[in-house]
């Protein structure tokens, strides 16, 4: 990452509540075509989320701290802050001497861009204004929030023309945290109801959703010069899983998350 900081523009795209079986199992029946032909190997990797819900996973991956492989470690972290005795910490981390990634990067030369979803980024009070506090720019309408039946492809126009109107020398960090999967979404699948609430059907039909317009967020983020570009949840969410509901708490279904990252060359979709 020392070499990519500085060179490469930066995408991190959270997919709110997004459990790990669900996004494996559409992955291998190939139902998500388009965030599948970037996983490597066609894969979602196994993760440990740092937090049971949306505001403590994101100040923990803000502060480097991202989703943790499912498997003993250590772990040699891309992100870090320079503290003594890090033990994730090597020698291809990008290291930061600032409180979090977020001003780091932009300590580096980096424009620092929030695209919110969820609650947690809608600036409408002092709590919704924290997380996309910590950016240059931050965005939020009530288009792209939970309720929103479009709000991914609402998302993704404003990274556009935010894309846009940036000038060609200016390295970028895009973040955009992507509502759909977060409960309610059972206006995703045709024919469910309101009064049948949500379900892992519901929100998996929510993932489909989001694979069919991430190839423009894709293009966008690598439409000036190469794109490392990180997806993944920051917590899973529980549907009834041994009498278990939401998340915010220590079930499986809420710590297991999917990740993956990789480069988007020039002209990805």
């Amino acid at each position: 990452m020392g070499r990519v900081v500085g060179h490469d523009d930066l995408l991190l795209v959270t997919l709110d509540t997004l459990r790990f079986d669900v996004a494996a199992e559409l992955a291998e029946a190939g139902r998500l075509p388009n965030l599948a032909r970037h996983l490597p190997g066609g894969r979602w990797e196994k993760r440990h989320a740092p937090g049971s819900f949306t505001y403590a996973s994101h100040q923990a991956m803000f502060a480097g701290f991202l989703p943790t492989p499912a498997a003993p470690g250590p772990h040699p972290r891309l992100f870090a802050a320079r503290f003594e005795g890090s033990e994730s910490t090597a020698d291809g981390t990008f290291v930061f001497d600032t409180p979090d990634l977020v001003s780091g990067l932009a300590d580096a030369g980096y424009r620092t861009v929030c695209i919110g979803g969820v609650g947690f980024f809608n600036k409408r009070g002092a709590l919704g204004s924290v997380l996309p506090g910590m950016f240059q720019e931050s965005h939020w309408a009530p288009e792209f929030a939970v309720t929103s039946v479009t709000s991914f492809e609402s998302q993704v126009a404003r990274a556009e023309e935010v894309v846009a109107e940036l000038p060609a020398d200016q390295r970028l960090f895009l973040f955009v945290n992507v509502p759909s999967l977060h409960q309610p979404n059972w206006f995703h699948l045709p024919g469910a109801t309101r009064a049948a609430g949500d379900s892992r059907e519901t929100h998996a039909a929510a993932l489909e959703y989001v694979d069919r317009h991430i190839g423009r967020l894709f293009a966008a983020a690598s439409s000036r010069r190469r794109c490392f570009t990180i997806v993944c949840s920051d917590h899973g969410t529980a549907y009834g899983d041994d009498g278990w509901s939401g998340h915010r708490l220590g079930h499986e279904s809420v710590w297991t998350v999917p990740y993956a990252h990789f480069f988007l060359e020039p002209g990805a979709s």
